[in-house]
């Protein structure tokens, strides 16, 4: 990301930009600070944007050796393409790229052994993002409270992150309602982020969890019912339990012989500064619990789709049989 400031800050650009990660909020935002920057934010005519897994390759090809139309550069903006994952013809393309044309590429994942992969960082920068760190994160947090003149104490600050999750659009969607709710008041307290943020799903699951490790299934059968009230489908909880048990198996194994928490991060895509959490929860399961829990779910989520089981009862019937594993 500071080398992409940098570039902005100098206006001399690489040919050619990859952008990638599961932070949407950051590949968007990057994305257009460098489209702004290279066409000056008043050239569109210089501008061709292709999106998805269909693009012509003929087509782009034929756009990267236009000329520019009244302007010293054109730029091509490709989108979820899955040209890194698989073999195709584009590397020609970057190779013979003519000094006019700038083309940004804004991808979800990648294949580092890709031949176009290999080709970009050859001849143009990459930038991978997944977030911030926790550091960052909060200061992003206060800056768009101070610029609407709010702010915040520090336990606020932790429970807003809590309650909304770590995803940076959604942290600003929330911010926005937040503010508006507060109107000319200055300081956000936790009453508000509880009267008008909406918990995050993958929290629930996350308090889901940790009621089952202590063996209250009402509890966690509450949470869930909760879940059902605000319209989440019920193979979607499923299939985020069965997700968090794996995230907890990896996450344990990993820790238990020694790999730091960036590592793990990187491997299982968490923010670094979520992965204490998790060892944390981690630790009230066994290695085996876990399992157990992961062939549960497996075997309820195969009855449902064979029809053999409701989804709702089958998730209540998986929640009181995991806690009584713990």
């Amino acid at each position: 990301m500071n080398t992409i400031k940098e570039h902005i800050k100098k206006g001399i650009y690489s040919p050619v930009y990859l952008i990638y990660g599961t932070e949407i909020y950051l590949k968007h935002l990057y994305r257009d600070k460098l489209k702004k920057g290279i066409l000056k934010d008043i050239d569109t005519m210089n501008l061709s944007v292709f999106e998805g897994t269909n693009i012509s390759l003929q087509e782009v090809r034929h756009m990267a050796q236009t000329m520019p139309f009244f302007a010293e550069c054109r730029l091509i903006l490709i989108e979820d393409s899955g040209w890194f994952k698989t073999q195709n013809e584009f590397v020609s393309v970057i190779l013979q790229l003519p000094e006019t044309t700038h083309i940004i590429f804004v991808e979800s994942e990648i294949d580092k052994r890709n031949r176009l992969y290999k080709a970009v960082k050859e001849t143009g920068y990459i930038s991978e993002m997944n977030g911030l760190d926790e550091k960052n994160l909060r200061l992003f947090v206060i800056s768009l409270f101070r610029k609407e003149g709010k702010k915040l104490r520090e336990e606020t600050l932790s429970y807003f992150l809590e309650t909304v999750g770590f995803d940076m659009e959604r942290i600003c969607n929330e911010i926005e309602k937040l503010i508006c709710y507060t109107t000319e008041r200055e300081e956000v307290t936790i009453q508000d982020i509880k009267a008008i943020c909406t918990q995050q799903l993958t929290g629930r699951i996350f308090l889901m969890i940790d009621a089952i490790a202590q063996k209250n299934s009402k509890r966690a059968m509450t949470l869930f019912h909760d879940l059902i009230i605000l319209r989440e489908k019920p193979l979607s909880i499923l299939y985020l339990l069965l997700r968090h048990f794996h995230l907890l198996l990896q996450i344990k194994e990993m820790a238990a012989v020694g790999i730091d928490n960036k590592t793990i991060a990187n491997k299982v895509k968490v923010p670094p500064f979520a992965v204490a959490k998790y060892i944390t929860q981690a630790r009230n399961f066994t290695k085996q619990q876990l399992k157990n829990a992961l062939k549960i779910g497996i075997e309820i989520e195969e009855h449902i789709k064979n029809g053999r089981l409701n989804d709702q009862i089958g998730i209540e019937f998986m929640v009181a049989k995991c806690s009584n594993l713990c």
